[in-house]
């Protein structure tokens, strides 16, 4: 027979698993770090393609992550956005070990924290431009069209609302990818490449964007082989075959409340520098034109976003046959 008492703990061990589960685990939330690196590595076989990383970044930040093509910055972009996991290290994002969560948490994360701008873009090409946006509703909560309108609104695209992806131009398609990386309100936007494929005229409508963002309270990190878009972020870090080559800033008042709140600069290795290792404008000006490869044989969206987008067609494969039917 099971007494009240029995039962009274197995509930507050049931309790406490939970919130062990869901609540912030390290401390990086109480001191405004929304995302912490501790020693973080990703090795396939011989070649460490993130080598022993440890990084900060407050919430509200905007960082640049740069290197030439090998890096190593997609490889961290993928773990950063929940679609690989270190070999080494931990990560926590909010304050968040992510290696201490489930699945479905790690969806939550995916889905709530972090919303993912890429440089193909990957819309859906028979899905107009609101439905797009739609689709990450449709994974998130209720499909709401008056918001994702809204959305559209917000990067300019009202009137192309209606549109097909083969009817936008390139930046057009950036902004609708960007509205739909908004429209679940996340607190980090991730970024690969966010110009690459666009020109001038389009690349400074996307940065200002990203800038109105940033000034609304939104965490920004972009990955870029471009030396305009790094110079927009508050602070750079480079990467070389996996390990930092130097930190800059290009916001002393940011460094300063950065430096004010305990954060430290960007390492690899056993021992964190008393002061960041500078570097003299390492990106490319120039841009890509082609897929990079990161790490062993990632490419420049990473293979887990291609798996995902390649899920999200088959769901909306679905969707519209249930359309066609109805």
């Amino acid at each position: 027979m099971v007494n009240d008492n029995t039962r009274n703990t197995e509930n507050e061990e049931n309790d406490m698993t939970d919130r062990t589960q869901t609540e912030p685990l390290d401390d990086a939330a109480g001191n405004g770090m929304l995302l912490e690196l501790d020693h973080v590595s990703k090795i396939y076989g011989d070649l460490h393609a993130v080598d022993d990383l440890s990084l900060t970044v407050p919430r509200g930040q905007w960082l640049a992550i740069v290197g030439s093509s090998g890096s190593g910055k997609t490889t961290l972009m993928n773990i950063i956005g929940c679609m690989d996991t270190p070999t080494r290290g931990t990560v926590s994002i909010d304050g968040r070990r992510l290696a201490n969560l489930g699945e479905s948490q790690m969806a939550d994360v995916r889905k709530n924290v972090i919303g993912l701008v890429f440089q193909k873009f990957y819309l859906v090409p028979y899905l107009t431009a609101v439905e797009n946006v739609m689709v990450a509703q449709y994974y998130h909560s209720v499909v709401d069209e008056a918001e994702a309108m809204e959305a559209l609104r917000k990067v300019g695209l009202g009137e192309r609302a209606h549109h097909l992806p083969s009817q936008l131009s390139g930046g057009e398609q950036q902004r609708v990818c960007i509205a739909r990386a908004l429209i679940n309100c996340p607190e980090i936007i991730l970024a690969d490449e966010p110009t690459g494929n666009l020109d001038e005229a389009n690349e400074k409508i996307v940065l200002g964007l990203l800038r109105d963002l940033h000034e609304q309270g939104t965490t920004i990190i972009v990955v870029t082989h471009d030396a305009l878009v790094a110079s927009c972020a508050q602070r750079e870090i480079m990467l070389n075959h996996g390990v930092l080559a130097g930190e800059k800033w290009n916001d002393d008042e940011a460094r300063r409340r950065y430096e004010e709140m305990g954060g430290r600069p960007a390492f690899s290795g056993a021992h964190a520098p008393e002061t960041a290792v500078g570097f003299d404008d390492p990106t490319k000006a120039a841009k890509t034109g082609g897929e990079a490869v990161d790490g062993a044989g990632v490419s420049a969206v990473g293979g887990a976003a291609v798996s995902a987008a390649a899920d999200l067609r088959d769901e909306m494969e679905t969707v519209k046959e249930r359309r066609n039917h109805g």
